[in-house]
This record gives C-alpha cells, sequence and structure tokens, in this order.
C-alpha cells in the first residue's frame, strides 16, 4: 500500500470522527471532535513511544549491558541508513518484537527475551531489519495514528445511543435506530481501515527487512518460529493492552493464523511464501547474510530483569 493510500484511508478515519461527531452533537459536536483528533493525534506524536515502552515494561540496553544485540542493531541501522535507534529488552518468554517512534530520529526498537533465547543470530537479525524498516518507513507513526483514531471514534460512537436519541426527540436528529447503526458501524468501519493499513505495513517491512539482512529465508523461519510460539507462551502484557498488539512483528494475542477479515497481521503462511519468492529471485545468494556476524553469546539482560533460560547465543 502506497503512501497515497495510506493518506487517503487516515484522511477517510479523521472524516469518519467528524462525522460521528456530528451525528452526535450535531455541527458543534463535529467542531469538537475536530478539537479532541487534533489534540489525540499530538498527543500520540509525542508520547506514543514512551506510553507503549511503559506498557511493556521494556528495559533500554546499550554496548555495556547487551553488547551484542546492541552491536548487531547498529550495524543494520548503518546498513539500512538510519540513525542508531534506542534499543530495548522485553521481560516476555514470548518470541516477539516491535518498534516505535515518530521518527527516524526518535525511534525504538525491542525484542523479548524469548526471541533472543529461541533464535539464532541470522533470525534475530532478519527480525530486526523488519522493524527498522517499520522506522524507516515512518509506519510506526503511521499505525499509531490510525489506532488513536480508531479507538476514539469507539469511544465517541459509545455516545451517539444516548445523544442520538435526544436529538430525535429535540431537533428531528438520527434517532434510536440511526445511534445503534452508528454505534455499530463506525467503530466496525474504523477497526477495518486500521487493520487494512497495519496488515500491508507488515508485508512492506517483509520486503525491506529482507534486502536489508539479505537473507529473506531468515525471516521466513524466524516467523515460522515466532508463530509457533506466539500461541503456546502468553504475552499477558499485551492480553492488557490488546490495541497494541498490531505493532508486533507476530500478532501476541492467541488466535488462528489465517487472513481473516479482523486479523491485525496478514497469514504467516503467505508472509513466508512471499519472502521464499523474494529468496529465490535473480540477485547475490541469499544462503548468508552479509553482514559482520556476531559471535554467538546471549544478549546480556540488565540485573533488574529476572534470569533467561540459555538459548541459541549462549
Amino acid at each position: 500500500m502506497n503512501t497515497f493510500k495510506v493518506g487517503l484511508l487516515l484522511a477517510g478515519m479523521t472524516g469518519l470522527f467528524l462525522a460521528v461527531g456530528y451525528l452526535v452533537g450535531g455541527p458543534g459536536g463535529m467542531l469538537i471532535a475536530f478539537g479532541v483528533a487534533i489534540a489525540m493525534n499530538a498527543w500520540a506524536y509525542w508520547n506514543s513511544d514512551k506510553a507503549v515502552l511503559r506498557m511493556y515494561g521494556a528495559q533500554p540496553v546499550d554496548q555495556n549491558t547487551a553488547p551484542d544485540f546492541h552491536a548487531l542493531v547498529a550495524r543494520l541501522a548503518q546498513r539500512a541508513g538510519l540513525p542508531m535507534p534506542a534499543v530495548y529488552i522485553i521481560d516476555s518468554e514470548q518470541p516477539n518484537a516491535f518498534a516505535t517512534g515518530r521518527d527516524p530520529e526518535h525511534a525504538a526498537v525491542a525484542a523479548s527475551r524469548g526471541l533472543l533465547s529461541m533464535l539464532n543470530e541470522r533470525e534475530v537479525a532478519a527480525v530486526m531489519a523488519h522493524e527498522l524498516t517499520h522506522v524507516k518507513n515512518r509506519d510506526t507513526l503511521v499505525m499509531t495514528v490510525t489506532a488513536t483514531i480508531a479507538g476514539a471514534i469507539g469511544m465517541l460512537a459509545n455516545f451517539a445511543m444516548f445523544a442520538g436519541g435526544h436529538r430525535d426527540e429535540n431537533r428531528g436528529g438520527i434517532g434510536i435506530i440511526g445511534s445503534i447503526m452508528v454505534m455499530i458501524l463506525a467503530p466496525l468501519a474504523a477497526t477495518l481501515v486500521q487493520l487494512a493499513i497495519s496488515r500491508s505495513r507488515e508485508y512492506g517491512a517483509d520486503e525491506g527487512g529482507a534486502a536489508i539482512s539479505d537473507d529473506p529465508m531468515a525471516l521466513a523461519s524466524a516467523l515460522e518460529k515466532i508463530e509457533h510460539y506466539a500461541h503456546q507462551v502468553p504475552n499477558y502484557d499485551a492480553q492488557a493492552n490488546p490495541a497494541t498488539a498490531h505493532l508486533f512483528i507476530i500478532n501476541p494475542l492467541a488466535g488462528t493464523g489465517t487472513d481473516n477479515l479482523f486479523a491485525t497481521h496478514p497469514s504467516t503462511a503467505n508472509r513466508i511464501a512471499r519472502l521464499r519468492e523474494l529468496a529465490a529471485g535473480p540477485g547475490p545468494s541469499r544462503d548468508a547474510v552479509s553482514y559482520q556476524a556476531t559471535p554467538r553469546r546471549a544478549a546480556r539482560i540488565p540485573d533488574s530483569a529476572p534470569p533467561r533460560p540459555k538459548g541459541p547465543w549462549d
């Protein structure tokens, strides 16, 4: 999905938000909704990265606390032509990762302890290259804004039942039936747009991650492993904050892996199939990454975090 289409979808979500505001409160409600939309997006722009990192108890690491993992991200960022992002480790046994931040200069990437334990070097590198592609494409900002607007539409639609009935009695408004339809259809439409944007950005990040790491099959292998373990190892922080599920490389919530209407991510099987096509295409050998390999040592986690089980980096 190109930038123009994403812009149209974002404009459509904003228009939907204003329309619900009008149906709930008339012209005054639309103006209030417009002001709320600006305020919420401004907050999301400046603070969403900090909020998400706090939700997951992410701990910052550097070349002293996690030298191998930090060095790997630094090499990938250099190869991608990006500033060095802040690097975090999440204290979760579920293998997963996400990126956040309003732009490449204020970006952060985070990986779970489970990911560093269960994946090998090439797979970890491919996953982080995927996340850096989200940063490079500014997907983190786009997906945060869509989540913010979608949530606001849902909250506003909850008022439609009460406000709509009142307007019907006094000013010939949309009425009870119209209010019920707004309450149901507005959040549904917003959610579908949000998911369409999120799912399309995952395909783009897979392709960009494969290009940065020059190892599409490592990313395919990582996705397969993460998908397998994500449905066996719960992520309690994600369950408490389901609106952030679309930020992860694989949906951290329990569910199916099909490309259904309400999936936050594309089918993992479809993503792997696309990566295999990339690996089979013309170009340099895809059997090994072209960056300098890191020693097989675990990314050391700050002492405040519980010890993790040994993995392939140990």
